[in-house]
């Protein structure tokens, strides 16, 4: 199994839309209406929006490849780009998400890793993220790679109001 990272570019947004919804699907479908999915998936990643993102020099994208696939993606946020203000020292891993497929494969963490490094070389002091209440799975992988929630913020799915965690980790 060959693992490689890339650096997401404007030419990358087809690409980009294709995998936030296959994605997004597979983790949260079967736990929210099928209105609601759809109204967000619309707002969050139509072409129009992906472009502005990638255009962000603020924010940063990148794809992880097994064996020349697309198995998941990674955006990081720091600056005004942050969906909270947590100032010039933090920075936001606003998405991080793999296909069902590819997990369980240490993809998740080489992702985080690729984070925590963009981190380190902007000097940042804290790297953080917003989690659902309700993804277990992926609060218990953050827990275990040494991230502690330190509050809440509201997140929403179409008209329904949900509750992300907000967790973070301290860098050294």
């Amino acid at each position: 199994m060959t693992i490689n990272i890339k650096k997401c570019t404007l030419e990358d947004s087809r690409k980009l839309q294709e995998i936030s919804y296959e994605t997004f699907n597979e983790t949260f479908k079967h736990q929210n209406s099928p209105e609601n999915m759809n109204t967000y998936l619309e707002k969050a990643f139509n072409l129009k929006q992906l472009e502005e993102e990638l255009s962000n020099i603020s924010s940063q994208f990148f794809f992880v490849y097994v064996d020349n696939e697309v198995a998941g993606y990674l955006k990081v946020n720091t600056n005004d780009a942050q969906s909270e203000e947590m100032g010039a020292e933090s920075l936001e891993i606003e998405r991080i998400y793999i296909k069902k497929k590819f997990q369980k494969h240490g993809l998740g963490r080489y992702l985080l890793k690729k984070a925590m490094e963009i981190a380190m070389e902007r000097n940042n002091k804290k790297i953080w993220l917003g989690v659902w209440e309700k993804n277990e799975n992926a609060i218990a992988f953050y827990k275990k790679l040494g991230f502690v929630q330190t509050g809440a913020h509201s997140f929403y799915m179409g008209d329904e109001e949900q509750v992300d965690f907000i967790m973070a980790k301290t860098l050294i």
